[in-house]
């Protein structure tokens, strides 16, 4: 039974990878939601946790309870990453990440200036993004709430004893 109940928790780190990237790039790219450079850091633990599942789905028992487990670890990276987030827009650090505060890019004149102007703005880290319009809640606290629920729920999942 054990075997049947890891297939169905890789298939659920596997969903939760995915869910995840698809609120993310749904926003950034339906919604014209601009992310700063620690966004695109919290998703690498989401594009690991797919490879986790996919990966839970076909290897052999030993091995994918070993998977499982570096599931729960990398849903702890994302609920650091995702605090690391919320302490920058909450202004309690400043961002680890130089990309995320503005580059003093004048040298000179004018048209030197406009010169090295990047291509595309850069979207400051601690500017958060609200997804619900009158919700005082972040997208970023949002991560960080639905990192820890997926935390909770593959170690409620690897906790539970075999039927």
């Amino acid at each position: 039974m054990r075997f049947a109940q890891d297939r169905l928790t890789a298939l659920i780190v596997l969903l939760l990878g995915a869910a995840a990237l698809a609120v993310a790039y749904g926003s950034q790219y339906g919604l014209g939601m601009a992310p700063c450079e620690l966004c695109y850091w919290e998703r690498w633990p989401y594009r690991i946790a797919i490879l986790i599942g996919v990966l839970g789905l076909i290897v052999p028992q030993p091995l994918r309870r070993f998977l499982l487990w570096l599931g729960v670890l990398d849903f702890l990276a994302a609920i650091g990453l995702a605090g690391l987030h919320v302490g920058v827009e909450q202004k309690l650090w400043a961002s680890p990440l130089p990309e995320c505060s503005a580059a003093n890019i004048f040298k000179g004149n004018l048209s030197t200036l406009m010169n090295n102007l990047p291509a595309t703005p850069a979207k400051p880290c601690d500017a958060p993004n609200f997804l619900i319009p009158g919700l005082p809640v972040s997208f970023t606290t949002m991560d960080l709430i639905y990192a820890t629920a997926c935390f909770v729920v593959v170690m409620v999942c690897l906790m539970r004893r075999p039927a």
